[in-house]
């Protein structure tokens, strides 16, 4: 990667559409599901958003294994697919601005009381 793509986000553009052609190829219940699992887990970016590509990647391998299988997109991922996503996200250590929040909040409530923090 250049830096350029780098500072501009070219590279993750292309991985996007990359992710993109292949969610063409799945079901119709699997696309559906696919934006759901990017809404919400684009919630666990940081910065960049660099962190999240390796998630989504996993994410969609499964879809993609699962759709050969002849699995439906609700077999694969459960009923609620975005608590799936938000699941998968938290285990892998992306967090939310709601948790970096919650986080900054204990920590001066911690300092106020004089405690050190767990």
């Amino acid at each position: 990667m250049n830096f350029w793509d780098k500072i501009t986000g070219n590279d993750m553009n292309r991985e996007l559409a990359g992710f993109d052609k292949r969610v063409q190829q799945l079901p119709p219940d699997y696309r559906t599901a696919w934006q759901t699992v990017l809404a919400t887990v684009m919630a666990r970016s940081d910065f960049s958003g660099r962190n999240l590509m390796p998630i989504l990647s996993g994410i969609l391998e499964l879809m993609e294994a699962a759709a050969a299988r002849g699995a439906s997109a609700q077999d694969a991922l459960g009923e609620d697919v975005a608590e799936f996503a938000d699941g998968v996200g938290a285990a892998s250590g992306a967090t939310s601005l709601q948790d970096r929040w919650r986080a900054q909040l204990n920590a001066a409530v911690y300092r106020k009381l004089g405690r050190k923090q767990p």
